[in-house]
């Protein structure tokens, strides 16, 4: 007998269920029915994978107000300040150093974010 498992990104899955609350509230509050776009604006450095988001996306809104809805996610580059020398500088990762000094001593300017920015109703 051979067992099969497979891989469920769960905190994509809460955070998609999450985007599904927030459309069910907001389209309630103008008496819409359904959502027909949704705009995500999500960084880098949110710990976000959107491969991850998108594979738990379809089961999320299934039998919802963003069942059929458009999906648009805005990517937020990472960018980071040097605490130490003040240098701005792009981030791929929250681990990133300064690439003036190798200072791991920053500021994240952008990146973190994870927002619902549009929802499109009818």
């Amino acid at each position: 007998m051979r067992i099969h498992t497979f891989f469920v990104p769960m905190h994509e899955l809460s955070i998609a269920l999450g985007i599904v609350k927030i459309a069910e509230d907001e389209t309630a509050k103008v008496k819409a029915e359904k959502v027909t776009k949704i705009e995500l604006v999500v960084g880098v450095l949110s710990g976000i994978e959107l491969d991850s988001l998108n594979f738990v996306w379809e089961s999320a809104v299934k039998d919802t107000v963003l069942e059929h809805a458009l999906k648009k996610i805005i990517v937020v580059e990472g960018r980071g300040k040097c605490i130490d020398c003040d240098t701005e500088f792009e981030m791929e990762n929250m681990y990133d150093c300064c690439p003036n000094c190798n200072s791991n001593f920053k500021g994240i300017l952008t990146g973190k974010e994870l927002k619902v920015k549009a929802l499109e109703v009818i």
